[in-house]
């Protein structure tokens, strides 16, 4: 088992390096076929070693380490440092099971529909390199054994993302979002890092089982408490407040969340990868590892709800005007990510896995059926331009269904009929509610109103996409455009860069032929084809998986609390209290999702079937909410004044003032001007007359005699 689990970390890193080294030797195809091949070998292995633990008496090989059965895989030796001998080693027990299996069926999917996507871009070895470099980084995440381990494929995460983002660097808007995502992660690593030094610092171990066991030995000795500016602080508070500061970072949470819409600028199968299943998904992973130390702190907890239930919410608030159609899915994320940390807020951490399980196959279906949509229309991403799209394309039609039934959970609750939303999301909000308190209701009253945005933003893609009459350039005098968009395209474009063609930089001139906006041969919607297979069967696959992953595994994930204990084994903490009570919890409270569903499936059909003049009414009845959506709450605008401009301001009085008027103007100026008095005085000395020399030299000999004669005591 142990061969296993290293091929499947690092099959994807022999892939990266195969196709970013030899790419240009070995072409464009080799390397395609070369990483998703290793890809999905990997992708099998790990259903491999996951369904023992899903379906068996649990992983071969693993030992009980007094928290979890795990298999550790030891690599080699890392770092040694006095008593601290750091091996690298692969860590692998139920959690990081389920995580091999997201991480890795997702990316070897959106590796084999990249093949189909990117196709005609000259570049595309090193996009295949980039995707596996992304894979192996989150695979070294999801594997590690210690802090230090974890920093680094954080780290890798980080880097590959920036790269991915910024794959089509010729593009301003690509480069500004690639190195937008880049800085603010910087600020939530920031507190990661020093999360981590807390934690050694207090626990004394780099290692997790150490740590862990440190930190159970808390509850007979007492909390320790650090001492800052005067103040006796809860030293696990402040610990795990630092490290749900990365996670905030990397999951996109309120506050540092403004990277991720920005994001959509990168290639449609990075969205899917970055989106669904890998980097947004390593802060909810984090936080369920270290849920030991989480545990005791309850104001950390505290925190963790609060701020999930805002995102969940603000999220799904700006998500209902937007019109691109991967932003539209891109905010859906950041709102779904706000679920899973109130669960784990609440202590359900297996109901926060649960929905990251889950949400990695419908919203990797959503992304890449978004990318067959763009596809069809020719590289198109403003759904304005879009409609009646489900005769043209409807294959793809009945994937982005499937994926939109599984993300506004669609089901029948207390039976096993519906789709994997229904059960990951209805368990979050059960939870939310049987959590009580004022932190519990307000949790569970803003992930109700998410779910009914949710719910109508879904829906409201599906009917302005594929339903109506087209309204792209050659149809406008025909269509019936949303006026609410209208009203936002005359008076302000918040999203001018994300509706740039999706493949401007590098295949611009492979589609001038049939760019609709300049008419050839006709509109994009005459245009419009259904998606090659290999573009389509990963959208097959991933709508098995949200159609059957909640049903198939919601017994392991929330049903019974000793279910839960066997399939996880101690790699998470079980609270058998808040699943009992999640499960005890009023009808009303299991039905208020499916209602809310139901109330955002009538209006969006209401306003955009029915009564399309519907929207724009509302837009100019209400202005001031309506651009304040728009505009994302105006984070972006408060940044911009609060950090950005400041720090240009700073950056060019720093220049201008040390670089330009000190180092250039005073030092390396003035010393020049120096060397250059200096050599004009000595340079006279040069005459060019024998009789100068002549008695320069006779100079010289008349003063080292007189010394030599002094020296010698003659005199």
């Amino acid at each position: 088992m142990g061969l296993t689990v290293q091929a499947i970390v690092f099959l994807p890193l022999i892939g990266a390096l195969v196709a970013g080294l030899l790419g240009r030797s070995i072409g464009h195809r080799p390397s395609e076929f070369i990483t998703s091949g290793l890809l999905i070998i990997a992708a099998v292995l790990s259903w491999i070693v996951f369904i023992p633990m899903a379906f068996g008496d649990g992983l071969v090989g693993a030992v009980g380490d007094g928290h979890a059965a795990v298999l550790k895989v030891e690599v080699m030796r890392w770092i040694q440092v006095g008593d601290m001998d750091l091996r690298w080693t692969l860590r692998v027990d139920t959690l990081t099971a389920i995580m091999l299996v997201v991480v890795n069926t997702v990316s070897a999917l959106v590796h084999v529909y990249s093949i189909g996507y990117m196709h005609e871009d000259p570049h595309r070895s090193r996009f295949f390199a980039y995707l596996s470099l992304f894979t192996f980084a989150m695979l070294m995440l999801v594997t590690a054994d210690n802090f230090l381990q974890m920093f680094f494929g954080w780290e890798g995460v980080g880097l590959a993302s920036y790269l991915l983002i910024g794959f089509w660097y010729t593009r301003p808007s690509a480069t500004a979002a690639a190195m937008k995502a880049f800085i603010v992660n910087r600020v939530g690593d920031f507190g990661f890092a020093l999360g981590i030094f807390g934690a050694f610092m207090v626990l004394g171990h780099i290692d997790f089982d150490g740590a862990f066991q440190a930190a159970d030995e808390f509850a007979t000795t007492g909390l320790p408490v650090i001492r800052f500016l005067n103040w006796n602080l809860d030293a696990m508070t402040v610990i795990c407040l630092l490290l749900f500061m990365g996670a905030m970072g990397k999951s996109a949470q309120f506050l540092l969340h403004t990277w991720l819409p920005d994001a959509m600028e990168g290639p449609t199968p990075v969205s899917a990868l970055i989106h669904a299943a890998t980097m947004v998904t390593a802060g909810v992973f984090m936080v369920a590892r270290l849920s030991p130390l989480f545990e005791l702190s309850q104001f950390a907890l505290t925190v963790v709800i609060v701020i999930g239930a805002i995102t969940a919410f603000f999220a799904a608030t700006v998500g209902l005007v937007q019109n691109d159609i991967k932003r539209v899915i891109a905010y859906s994320t950041c709102s779904q990510l706000g679920y899973m940390f109130v669960a784990l807020g609440t202590g359900a951490y297996s109901a926060g896995v649960f929905h990251l399980f889950t949400h990695a196959f419908f919203k990797a279906l959503l992304f890449l059926g978004a990318g067959s949509v763009i596809h069809a229309m020719h590289h198109e991403q403003d759904m304005r331009n879009m409609g009646g799209l489900r005769k043209k394309i409807p294959i793809t039609y009945a994937m982005m269904m499937i994926g939109t039934l599984a993300l506004t959970g669609v089901g029948i609750p207390g039976t096993s009929l519906g789709f994997a939303g229904f059960f990951s999301k209805d368990s979050i909000i059960e939870s939310a509610y049987a959590y009580g308190g004022n932190v519990g209701s307000l949790a569970f009253w803003l992930l109700v109103i998410a779910a009914l945005f949710t719910s109508f933003y879904s829906w409201r893609l599906v009917h302005l996409t594929f339903h109506g009459s087209p309204r792209d350039a050659q149809h406008a005098h025909t269509a019936h455009p949303d006026p609410a968009h209208a009203d936002a395209e005359t008076h302000h474009e918040p999203i001018d860069d994300s509706n740039a063609d999706d493949h401007h930089a590098h295949t611009h001139a492979a589609h001038a032929h049939d760019d609709h906006r300049h008419g050839h041969h006709g509109s994009a919607y005459d245009n419009a084809h259904e998606s090659p297979n290999v573009m389509l069967v990963p959208l097959y696959v991933l709508a098995a998986g949200a159609v059957l992953a909640g049903v198939v595994f919601y017994g392991m994930f929330f049903h019974e609390v000793e279910h839960i204990e066997h399939f996880f084994a101690g790699s998470i903490v079980v609270d058998h209290e808040i699943i009992e009570a999640a499960h005890h919890v009023p009808l009303w409270v299991k039905w208020s999702a499916t209602i809310s569903m139901i109330i955002g499936f009538v209006a969006a059909w209401y306003m955009y079937i029915r009564r399309p003049d519907v929207p724009g009414k509302l837009a100019a009845t209400n202005p001031g909410l309506y651009q304040f959506l728009l505009n994302k709450w105006y984070f972006d605008e408060l940044y911009n004044t609060i950090f950005v401009r400041p720090a240009l301001w700073i950056g060019r009085a720093i220049w201008h003032g040390f670089d330009d008027w000190l180092v250039d103007g005073k030092i390396a100026e003035g010393l020049g001007r120096r060397v250059q008095n200096v050599t004009s005085w000595v340079v006279r000395l040069q005459s060019g007359y024998l009789y100068h020399y002549a008695f320069a030299m006779l100079i010289g000999i008349a003063a080292l005699l007189t010394w030599a004669i002094t020296a010698g005591g003659l005199i």
